[in-house]
C-alpha cells in the first residue's frame, strides 16, 4: 500500500535507480504518472518527457476500448481485434474519431509543454512510467509507439499491476519494474491511500518544477 503518488514515486525512483539504465529517458503517462515520472527522472539524472495516449472507445460505449492511440513523430494505433471482430466492425470505422484523439492529443502537448520538441529516443533507454497497470492497453500502445522511434530499449517501470499483466509486459518490453504484483487486484487506486485525481494544473506545476531544476 503506497500513502500517495509522490511516495510511489520515491519508492519506483529509487528501484529504476538500481536497475542503472544505460543514456535514459523518462517518459510519464499523463496525467497520474507525472508525479511519479519525475521523482524517477530526477534520480537518474534524465530528461523528462511525456507519451500521450488516449483510448478509442467503442460506438456508444466510449467505456469499452476499441484500442488507443499515442502521439509521436507517426501516430500509432493499437486495436482490440477481438472487440471489433465481435461487433462487426472494422479499423476503418474509427477513422473519424482517431483523427479527433490525434487533435486533442496534439492540443494536450502543447498545454503541458509548450514550445518544447520531443525528447529524441534513438539509441537511448526510453522508460515509460504510470502510477499503475491494470488492463495494460495503455502502456501495451505506448511501448508499441516508442519501438518505432528507435530506442536502445524499452522499460517500464510502474508500482503496482495486476499479476495476469506481466507476463504479458514482459514479454512486449525489454525490462520490467514493478514493485507490488497483487494476486487479487481490482483497481489501481486500491493499492493507495490517497489516489486523489491529478489535474492539468498539477500535471503542469510538476513539469516546470522539474524543469527549473
Amino acid at each position: 500500500m503506497f500513502q500517495d503518488r509522490y511516495d510511489a514515486g520515491q519508492q519506483l525512483a529509487r528501484a529504476v535507480a538500481r536497475a542503472a539504465p544505460e543514456n535514459p529517458v523518462v517518459l510519464a503517462l499523463p496525467r497520474g504518472g507525472v508525479p511519479l515520472a519525475a521523482a524517477v527522472a530526477r534520480a537518474l539524472g534524465a530528461p523528462l518527457d511525456l507519451v500521450l495516449v488516449r483510448k478509442i472507445g467503442m460506438p456508444g460505449h466510449d467505456e469499452l476500448a476499441a484500442g488507443a492511440i499515442v502521439d509521436g513523430p507517426a501516430p500509432t494505433t493499437l486495436f482490440n481485434t477481438a472487440i471489433l471482430r465481435a461487433a462487426g466492425l472494422s479499423e476503418a470505422d474509427f477513422a473519424g474519431r482517431i483523427e479527433a484523439l490525434k487533435q486533442e492529443i496534439e492540443a494536450r502537448r502543447a498545454r503541458y509543454l509548450p514550445g518544447r520538441a520531443p525528447v529524441p529516443l534513438a539509441g537511448r533507454t526510453a522508460i515509460i512510467v504510470d502510477d499503475g497497470i491494470a488492463t495494460g492497453a495503455t502502456v501495451r500502445v505506448a511501448i508499441k509507439a516508442l519501438r518505432a522511434q528507435g530506442p536502445a530499449a524499452v522499460w517500464v517501470a510502474v508500482p503496482v499491476a495486476s499479476a495476469d499483466m506481466v507476463p504479458q509486459l514482459q514479454a512486449e518490453t525489454d525490462r520490467l519494474i514493478c514493485l507490488e504484483t497483487p494476486q487479487e487486484f481490482w483497481a489501481v487506486g486500491a493499492h493507495y491511500r490517497n489516489f486523489g485525481q491529478v489535474d492539468d494544473d498539477e500535471v503542469i506545476a510538476c513539469l516546470r518544477k522539474f524543469d527549473q531544476r
